[in-house]
C-alpha cells in the first residue's frame, strides 16, 4: 500500500471516494494524467522523463525516412499530411520533417496535442502547424502519414482482478488512514475477460485500454479510406500477458502509484497484440518488432557513423545515444514498434516478419 501526498488532485479524489465510493483505476489514471500533462512540460532534465527523440536526432530521422519511403513507393501523393500524436516538444516532428524533405516530401503538419503549454513549445519549434484535440478533426480527404512515440502508454487503462468470487474491476479506495489503496469492486466482471486462457490464480490482474482500442479502430478506418501509414513506438509487449504494468515516474525515478496524483506521469505497457488485431479487422496490414531491431534495419548504424564522421568531437556521445536507443539492456527491447498500412499502399520497411491483414466481409 502506498499513501497519497496532499496534492490538489489527491484531496479531490479523497472527497469523491468518501462521497461516492471507490473509483476505477481508469478514472484515477485518466484524471491524474489529464491534470499532469495540461499543467507542465514534463520532458528533459528539468522534467520527469526523457523520450527517444530527445536522446538523438537519429530517432526522428529514421521515423521520417520510414514515412517518406512509403510515400515515394505510393507514387508521391502531393496532398499527404504529416500527423503526430502527443508530439512533446516537437523534436520528433522537426527531425522527421527534415528527413522527409531530403526525399522531396514537405507535407502540411497536423499535431494532436491537448496541452496548451506544449502547443506553444511545438509552435516555436515547427512554425506553421495545425493543432487538434483528437483525430476526429483531422482532414478526411488526404492520405495520413502518422507517427506516435510514447503516446499510447499514457492513455488510461482498465484493470480486472481475479478474486475468490470471480473477476472484479480493480478500484482505488481509501484505507482507514485515508491513504489510497487498491480494492476489488463489487460487480461481477467475468464477461469482460478476453477470450484467452483464463488465469486461475487469485490476485491475477488483467489490463485493457479502451481508449487505445478506440483510437486504433478510428485511425484504421480512416487509413483504409484515405490511405497513408502509421507508426506507433511505445514500451509494451508483443505477446499476451497478465499482471499490472501501471507505473508512476517523477523526476526521472519510479515512485508509488499513489504518491502524487496529478504531479507525476502514470503509464502502462501497451498491448500491441490486441491493437494489431483491431487494425487487422479493419483490413489493414500490421507488423510489429522491437525498437532496436527496427532502428537497426532502418540503417541507424550508418547514420551514427555519418554523424560521427561529420563531428568527431561528438563521436562518443553519438555512440552512447545509439546504444541507448537500440541496446537490449536499454530501450531497444523494452520499446516496440507497430506499423499500420492500408490496402493498396506499400508496406513499411524495417519489420522482419511479413505484415498480416484480416480481410473484412
Amino acid at each position: 500500500m502506498t499513501g497519497g501526498q496532499d496534492t490538489p488532485l489527491a484531496a479531490s479524489f479523497r472527497r469523491l471516494i468518501q462521497r461516492h465510493g471507490p473509483m476505477p483505476v481508469a478514472r484515477y489514471m485518466g484524471e491524474s494524467n489529464a491534470r499532469y500533462y495540461t499543467t507542465r512540460d514534463p520532458l528533459g532534465a528539468a522534467g520527469d522523463f526523457t523520450t527517444a527523440p530527445e536522446i538523438s536526432q537519429m530517432f526522428g530521422e529514421m521515423v521520417g525516412l520510414w514515412l517518406a519511403d512509403i510515400w515515394v513507393r505510393a507514387g508521391r501523393p502531393p496532398d499527404a499530411i504529416y500527423v503526430e500524436l502527443g508530439p512533446g516538444r516537437g523534436t520528433l516532428a522537426r527531425d522527421a520533417l527534415r528527413a522527409m524533405a531530403s526525399q522531396g516530401l514537405r507535407p502540411d503538419v497536423h499535431l494532436v496535442e491537448g496541452s496548451q503549454a506544449l502547443r506553444e513549445v511545438q509552435a516555436g519549434v515547427l512554425g506553421a502547424a495545425q493543432f487538434h484535440d483528437g483525430i476526429d478533426t483531422l482532414p478526411d480527404d488526404r492520405p495520413i502519414l502518422l507517427a506516435a512515440n510514447e503516446f499510447l502508454d499514457a492513455l488510461p487503462i482498465r484493470q480486472l482482478v481475479l478474486t475468490e468470487k470471480g473477476w472484479r474491476e480493480r478500484m482505488v479506495a481509501l484505507g482507514e488512514d485515508e491513504r489510497f489503496l487498491f480494492a476489488a469492486g463489487p460487480s461481477p466482471m467475468d464477461d469482460a475477460v478476453p477470450d484467452r486462457p483464463r488465469a486461475t490464480d487469485i490476485g491475477t490482474v488483467l489490463e485493457t485500454c479502451p481508449a487505445a482500442a478506440a483510437m486504433i479502430e478510428a485511425l484504421s478506418n480512416r487509413l483504409d479510406v484515405q490511405g497513408g501509414a502509421a507508426l506507433f513506438i511505445d514500451y509494451g509487449h508483443l505477446a499476451p500477458r497478465t499482471g499490472s504494468t501501471l507505473q508512476a515516474v517523477r523526476a526521472h525515478a519510479k515512485v508509488g502509484i499513489f504518491d502524487a496524483p496529478g504531479e507525476m506521469d502514470l503509464t502502462a505497457h501497451v498491448d500491441f497484440p490486441t491493437l494489431s488485431e483491431i487494425a487487422a479487422r479493419s483490413g489493414l496490414a500490421t507488423a510489429t518488432t522491437t525498437q532496436g531491431a527496427w532502428l537497426t534495419a532502418m540503417g541507424v548504424v550508418l547514420r551514427a557513423q555519418a554523424l560521427s564522421a561529420r563531428s568527431p568531437e561528438r563521436a562518443q556521445d553519438i555512440a552512447a545515444a545509439h546504444d541507448r536507443l537500440v541496446g537490449d539492456d536499454a530501450m531497444g527491447d523494452l520499446f516496440k514498434c507497430m506499423a499500420l498500412t492500408p490496402r493498396d499502399w506499400p508496406r513499411g520497411a524495417g519489420f522482419p516478419e511479413g505484415p498480416r491483414r484480416k480481410e473484412t466481409a
